[in-house]
């Protein structure tokens, strides 16, 4: 584990003791596509548990809008940063009031990348310490208040991109993934990060890149 991921642990934690113990501190880690935000979450929900706090780790790939909904023909790459995601029903239905209440008994509609269809899918949390969030476009203007902490995982988007083609998470071959990621989801991103500037706007920094240092699991 490195420093910069120690100095993080610690950081959540002096964030949580000072938090108002009626309520869960809500922390987001986002990233560009590929950049190992559920690698960074597990390493931290790991540590975080160590320490005694209990740790509600969610993804936002879940909460995809259908395919129809997210890509389209014209302009991409704008429209996928509009439309990928159901931010509104994650934060209303799911963030918002887990981070009130601590607890929640919540029953969601997921989308995995590669489905058409969504599924059931049954949230149950009590007593929990940290929220601890994952996923891209998190730090969207609109949505960046909500974070009590925002930890911003960076790589280069050539790296970002050998990860997508060896875990070929979205059911596309090389050829189809390389094409995929230079025509939506990478400009998505560079709308994001030109729009958002969530690099600047997060309270904590994390370089996950083998050319600049890599996080050690």
């Amino acid at each position: 584990m490195t420093t910069a991921v120690r100095d993080t642990i610690r950081r959540i934690l002096a964030a949580h003791a000072a938090l108002d113990r009626d309520r869960a501190l809500l922390v987001g880690l986002s990233g560009i596509d590929g950049a190992g935000k559920g690698h960074v979450a597990a390493l931290l929900a790991a540590a975080l548990r160590a320490s005694g706090r209990r740790v509600a780790p969610i993804g936002v790939d879940g909460w995809l809008n259908p395919p129809a909904v997210r890509f389209a023909r014209a302009d991409p790459a704008r429209h996928f940063y509009d439309h990928a995601l159901r931010f509104e029903t994650l934060f209303d239905d799911l963030l918002l009031p887990l981070r009130a209440r601590r607890s929640i008994r919540h029953e969601a509609l997921h989308m995995d990348e590669t489905a058409t269809e969504p599924y059931p899918r049954r949230y149950a949390f009590d007593a929990i310490h940290i929220v601890l969030v994952e996923g891209i476009f998190l730090f969207k203007r609109t949505l960046r208040p909500h974070f009590d902490l925002a930890v911003w995982i960076d790589c280069s988007f050539e790296i970002a991109l050998e990860r997508a083609i060896d875990r070929a998470q979205e059911g596309l071959s090389p050829a189809e993934t390389i094409a995929a990621y230079r025509t939506i989801y990478f400009p998505a991103q560079a709308i994001h990060l030109a729009r958002d500037a969530p690099r600047e706007r997060a309270d904590a920094f994390l370089v996950n890149d083998r050319r600049r240092g890599a996080l050690a699991a």
